[in-house]
């Protein structure tokens, strides 16, 4: 069974596609995509019955935490997907993932059959299911490309767009549709680095005015299906230095 740890620093910025597009062209020199292109990602988040994990979530702790369950693509009840238990304590993002089939993953969760092997990964999802009574929260997919660094491949940039969700039908093997969180056009980008953002990298978000948010895909599905997603408000003074940079870039 695969298992996988990422420690790092994330910073998340949202993108028009004109800003999109020309933020790519000035990445040129110093990253490269990954081998896999465009592709989609699709989870399944876990949640309590009165949602005390994403509730907790938004409220911006110091330390929060929840589980997922991944696939790459649409995935068979005999494929290969990846549960994972997400940290965030202050700025640094802990992901802790073990390998299985979809199969193996359901039956795990939601039916408390352990699989046939022992880490410290497990124990710690064990921890997680014995604290929280769980069932499936959320349907979440997206369409990602993903970018490394020519110089450090650790540092690395991502780019999603279509992000989707749905409350029905909450199986991975069950497609990828859902309902659309963003307008059409609209990005999500993340960084993702252990260490020092690089100087260059820094340069580009200046010259395109292009500043961090805070940004949960789940938050933002959950506030958006009580009324309380906003997104102009949140953009309103971007698309104001966005307009100027058209002008400059044209």
């Amino acid at each position: 069974m695969a298992q996988t740890v990422f420690n790092r620093y994330e910073k998340k910025y949202l993108l028009p596609e004109d800003i999109y597009q020309e933020f790519r062209r000035r990445l040129e020199p110093h990253m490269k995509e990954d081998q896999y292109g465009l592709h989609t990602i699709c989870n399944i988040y876990y949640e309590t019955p009165d949602d005390e994990l994403i509730r907790r979530s938004i409220e911006k702790p110091v330390y929060k935490e929840k589980l997922r369950l991944r696939s790459y693509g649409i995935p068979d009840l005999d494929s290969q997907v990846f549960l994972e238990i997400k940290k965030k304590y202050k700025s640094v993002v802990n992901k802790r993932r073990a390998a299985m089939t979809l199969q193996e993953a359901y039956a795990y969760v939601e039916q408390g059959i352990h699989p046939d092997q022992d880490s410290q990964i497990l124990r710690e999802i064990d921890f997680f299911l014995q604290r929280y009574p769980l069932k499936r929260g959320v349907y979440l997919a997206y369409d990602r490309i993903a970018m490394y660094g020519v110089e450090d491949e650790e540092f690395r940039v991502t780019f999603d767009k279509n992000i989707r969700s749905r409350r029905t039908e909450m199986g991975l093997e069950n497609g990828d549709a859902g309902s659309l969180l963003l307008p059409k056009g609209y990005r999500l980008m993340e960084s993702k680095i252990l260490g020092a953002t690089p100087i260059w990298f820094t340069e580009i978000l200046s010259a395109l005015a292009i500043y961090p948010v805070s940004f949960s895909k789940y938050g933002n599905i959950y506030r958006m299906e009580r009324g309380n997603f906003q997104l102009d408000k949140m953009m309103v003074h971007r698309i104001e230095n966005w307009d100027t940079i058209r002008r400059k870039i044209k």
